[in-house]
């Protein structure tokens, strides 16, 4: 079932490789039997899908999620069946892929204006009147 991000990218299931485990939570008896939890595996070195800006951006954003052969693991196992897992970990990996796509702004550096410089010595200079002040007198006081 592939997986879709916006009306214009749609992940294929060439890209995607689901795996169902038995996992340790909810489920009552039925968890030792009924293998629930979904390990979803997205090809992430290998699908043509995305530009290699935004793989590069995916990859920073999955962390400790992405294997050795360059492919996301993602498992959902918070579920009590393999469907609602299964929609867990799609949506994450949507998700995922859909804040990897926004291309962050940029930074422009620019310079304090004269005025805040004015400020900002102003405000230091108080603040030293103050603390001297506070100060216990000396001798020559």
């Amino acid at each position: 079932m592939p997986i879709v991000i916006s009306d214009r990218l749609i992940i294929p299931d060439r890209d995607l490789d689901t795996v169902f485990v038995r996992a340790s939570g909810p489920g009552g008896q039925n968890v030792n039997k009924v293998a629930s939890a979904v390990q979803l595996r997205f090809n992430l070195a290998g699908t043509r899908m995305l530009d290699p800006a935004v793989k590069e951006r995916l990859r920073a954003l999955a962390g400790r999620r992405v294997a050795d052969d360059g492919s996301i693991l993602i498992v959902a196992r918070a579920q009590r069946t393999q469907e609602r897992n299964r929609a867990d970990a799609h949506e994450r990996l949507a998700d995922l892929i859909r804040r990897a796509l926004i291309e962050p702004v940029r930074r422009r550096a620019t310079k304090p204006t004269r005025a805040s410089r004015e400020r900002r010595l102003a405000q230091k200079m108080r603040r030293t009147a103050t603390k001297h002040r506070r100060a216990k007198p000396g001798f020559d006081e």
